[in-house]
C-alpha cells in the first residue's frame, strides 16, 4: 500500500482508460487548483 497523502502533497500521476475509449489523465485532466477525487468500487 503506498504513503497516505498529506496537506500540501502533490497528487501522484495516473492515467485510466475509459469506457468510451480514450485516457483519463490525472492530475492533467484537471485545470484548477483545488480538485476533489472520489474512487467509487462500484459492485464486484
Amino acid at each position: 500500500m503506498g504513503q497516505k497523502l498529506e496537506t500540501g502533497n502533490t497528487f501522484p500521476g495516473m492515467s485510466w482508460n475509459l469506457v468510451g475509449g480514450g485516457t483519463l489523465k490525472i492530475p492533467e485532466a484537471f485545470d484548477t487548483k483545488y480538485n476533489i477525487v472520489l474512487f467509487y468500487r462500484g459492485h464486484w
